[in-house]
């Protein structure tokens, strides 16, 4: 059995640098709580998140954390357990009969724990985790188990991959296989009070009450990561880019979403009770809470977020809303410059020219179709007529379907996100048109009656699950609506500047709607499905491109015709300016996830990226590879140091440690070390920014000695 140990210093960790995060969190009582991570990683809090220390114990990866009465229970790589306190204190290292990875862990009481991991691994231990069996009997080998979780001491569930579910009902001595409708990979499972429910990828969610089991469509395509609560009515749920959302007050979709600061993936969320929650990232370190139920979340003090734009792709010729994400595949998205259509397999980050539209100057609208892949619908600006072309062959070769000019700068083209098989067009002129077609983009009939009051289309949008109700963004700043899907149209918002560039809704929640004009500065919003329209922000830039994040209705971002862009991630209650690196013209905005943003400009491709700075408290490095023969602290280094320096000590035995720094007139200024440490060596890097430049001694406390040493700060 090994022993790791804690101590504290001040320090500054950017998630650009350290961008590894966590796997579990865990809380027994709100006030002292445990994040885990790969690589050894764990951080620690006993003020109720106010502020943390972070310590890194050996190499192996943990992927679970679970806490019970005052133990803490951690599952890792390579067979591996560890086992704790709730407050700072050794952690015990313990060797299962396996080195597979241990995917989840659950205690019941202070003795009875089990834990799951690949190859249909489980074990159970009664005794508080001296000893585990095997008790998997009736769990396929094939099959890696991601989660387990007991309602009590005899029922229990674990789920894992290809939608395998089991049960127990005589603690884990025998499992059943259920069928659990899906072969989707599952994630997380609860055993709650009234009924079991289970998350997955893809926007899996579950429950089981009895022998039925219900599926619940919360509509997002992103991976559910992490489930609390105490009983079916009362769950959250995280995952996704970042999203956290809620079944409260009979919202059984979740359509309860929790606005939260965290533009990245979360993936384990714990509440305490119904006001304290913690929640966590695999892609930085920054452990977000909420001590209102949900109402607001925040970072943990001194946390700061840097927000800029980074270039993916050079191009040039880039107008209207090109961006389209790949129907089936999470990570891939297209985009059209000029005639050149490209993909990008890995969330933005690179870029491969794929096709070329044979004919045209340049791409206005561009769709993937849903239905079939290999189906491709754009609306191309060309001489001397404008028209909407198609490809049946991945982009291989075009053919023109309808010819009809549209706006220069618009986005004449829409599809149907209600029926991918339908696509309207909107050409120039009140008595042109409007168009539609029921067969993927191969044919389009003018479907409207009379006159409308449209000019020059400049963007379509049709509501979600209302396919009648859609509304054209015109040329003149006009915003007009149809609720007979586009057979006659009347104007809802007049216009107040030249032109409606770009709008953009959600699934969420069908009455909101944004808009942006150009060359005015104001985002109107509708909250009653367009019939009124109000100023939301002014944004002190001509506004152009805009998209609703498709997994949070609070998380909007606008696009101007130039460098800067904006956003909201509470509805537009607060609006924050997020222009940094961005150059050239807007064209067309993407918000896949809260942790994935794409901004077209004309002359190239953007990505957001979003980096936390946390300020944290962090252990000592230790060595353990020889013990030393002696005590002995060294000469700090750098010496004169600004601001921070290394301090060395080493330890031939076991014993309580303090390890101090203190002022010329010997008053104690910080407590580096305060506790038990094993026989090694540490190495602390103690930074001293928040101190005046002078001569310091810090001082080293064992059992049987003390020793002192001089360092000089000079800033």
């Amino acid at each position: 059995m090994k022993q790791f140990l804690t101590a504290i210093f001040l320090f500054i960790i950017s998630s650009n640098l350290f961008s590894q995060g966590f796997n579990s969190i865990s809380t027994v009582d709100g006030i002292n709580v445990i994040a885990v991570g790969d690589n050894g990683l764990v951080f620690r809090s006993s003020n109720g998140g106010n502020s943390w220390s972070q310590n890194t114990y050996g190499s192996e990866s943990f992927k679970s954390v679970t806490s019970v009465n005052d133990y803490v229970w951690i599952s890792a790589t390579n067979g591996k357990l560890f086992k704790t306190f709730k407050s700072v204190s050794p952690i015990n290292e313990f060797q299962l009969t396996t080195t597979k990875t241990m995917n989840s862990i659950y205690f019941v009481n202070d003795q009875l724990g089990f834990v799951c991991g690949d190859d249909g691994l489980l074990f159970r231990t009664t005794d508080g985790g001296n000893f585990w069996a095997a008790f998997n009997s009736g769990i396929s080998l094939t099959t890696d188990l991601k989660s387990v979780h007991f309602k009590d001491a005899d029922n229990g569930v674990a789920v894992g991959e290809a939608g395998s579910v089991y049960i127990t009902s005589n603690s884990g001595v025998t499992w059943t296989s259920l069928n659990s409708g899906t072969t989707r990979n599952f994630l997380k499972a609860k055993y709650l009070i009234d009924g079991i429910v289970i998350s997955g990828e893809w926007g899996t969610l579950l429950t089981r009450v009895g022998v039925n089991w219900n599926s619940i469509p919360v509509r997002n395509i992103t991976d559910i990561t992490g489930i609390t609560g105490t009983s079916l009515n009362n769950l959250r749920i995280c995952g996704g880019g970042g999203f956290i959302r809620n079944n409260l007050n009979g919202s059984t979709n979740f359509f309860n979403f929790e606005k939260n600061p965290m533009f990245a993936n979360l993936v384990d969320i714990v509440y305490y009770n119904e006001n304290i929650g913690f929640a966590v990232s695999s892609l930085n370190k920054a452990i977000i809470r909420t001590t209102n139920g949900g109402q607001t979340w925040s970072l943990p003090s001194g946390t700061s977020v840097s927000m800029n734009w980074q270039l993916k792709l050079a191009a040039s010729n880039g107008i209207g809303n090109n961006l389209c994400p790949h129907p089936t595949n999470r990570n891939a998205v297209f985009v059209v410059y000029g005639l050149n259509v490209y993909r990008s397999w890995n969330r933005g980050d690179n870029w491969t020219q794929v096709a070329t539209i044979t004919s045209g100057s340049r791409a206005h609208s561009f769709y993937v179709s849903p239905v079939d892949t290999n189906i491709w619908v754009a609306a191309v600006a060309g001489s001397p007529t404008d028209a909407v072309m198609r490809s049946t062959n991945y982009g291989q070769t075009w053919t023109t379907v309808i010819a009809r000019n549209f706006s220069t700068y618009g986005q004449p083209l829409e599809m149907d996100q209600n029926n991918p098989s339908v696509f309207y067009f909107a050409p120039d002129g009140s008595s042109t048109g409007f168009f539609k077609s029921t067969d993927n983009g191969a044919t389009f009939n003018n479907i409207s009656m009379g006159t409308n009051p449209f000019t020059s289309p400049c963007d379509i949008i049709v509501e979600w699950d209302n396919s009648n109700i859609m509304f054209i963004g015109d040329d003149g700043a006009d915003i007009h609506k149809t609720t007979n899907g586009g057979v006659t149209w009347f104007t809802v918002k007049p216009n107040s500047s030249s032109e409606i560039p770009s709008m953009c809704n959600s699934v969420f929640n069908t009455d909101i709607c944004y808009a942006t004009t150009w060359s005015g500065q104001d985002v109107y919003k509708t909250v009653n499905k367009g019939d009124n329209w109000n100023i939301i922000n002014n944004t002190g830039f001509s506004g152009w491109g805009s998209d609703l994040c498709r997994e949070d209705p609070d998380y909007v971002i606008t696009g101007s015709y130039g460098a800067n862009a904006t956003f909201t991630s509470n509805g537009g209650t607060n609006w924050t300016q997020i222009s940094t690196g961005l150059s050239g013209v807007g064209a067309g905005m993407l918000v896949v996830d809260r942790g994935l943003a794409l901004n077209m400009q004309t002359s190239g491709m953007y990505k957001l990226n979003i980096t936390y700075s946390v300020l944290t408290n962090i252990s000592e490095t230790f060595y353990s590879t020889n013990i030393p023969s002696s005590l002995n602290l060294h000469q700090n280094f750098p010496n004169p140091f600004n601001p921070s320096t290394k301090i060395r000590f080493d330890l031939p035995f076991s014993s309580d440690v303090n390890l101090s720094v203190y002022d010329y007139l010997g008053r104690e200024v910080t407590q580096l070390i305060n506790g038990m440490k094993q026989a090694g060596s540490y190495e602390i890097d103690f930074n001293a920014s928040n101190m005046a430049s002078g001569i310091y001694f810090y001082k080293l406390s064992t059992n049987s000695s003390v020793i002192t040493k001089k360092m000089m700060l000079v800033k």
